[in-house]
């Protein structure tokens, strides 16, 4: 079964994926849009984002599509995650941001 990711999570992803793309040679477009839309259909049918609301979730989504094309995804992740205690007032529901980037860190294996 195919996953159905909203434009509104995966456009980011790819997004990054082009970013990472252009700016390193090393990285071919193809296969990081692939891994990319991957991921976020990990995410997305993990139910990953789901608690999220409208104010919160577009500033996680990208957050996660930047971390992901870091050269250490999981160390990229876990910092953001532990640097959430310093900028909780940025979201409405800091708490389930946090959740949301520890459960994208084990659900993603990072």
């Amino acid at each position: 079964m195919t996953s159905r990711v909203p434009a509104h999570v995966l456009d980011p992803f790819l997004a990054a994926a082009d970013a990472a793309a252009a700016s390193r040679p090393e990285v071919d477009a193809d296969v990081a849009r692939e891994l990319m839309a991957e991921a976020a259909g990990m995410l997305h049918d993990g139910l990953v984002l789901d608690d999220l609301d409208a104010h919160d979730l577009p500033l996680v989504v990208a957050a996660l599509a930047a971390d992901l094309t870091a050269p250490d995804p999981g160390a990229a992740m876990r910092a953001r995650e532990s640097a959430l205690a310093h900028d909780e007032e940025r979201f409405h529901a800091p708490d389930l941001v946090r959740g949301a980037y520890l459960v994208a860190i084990s659900t993603l294996r990072l």
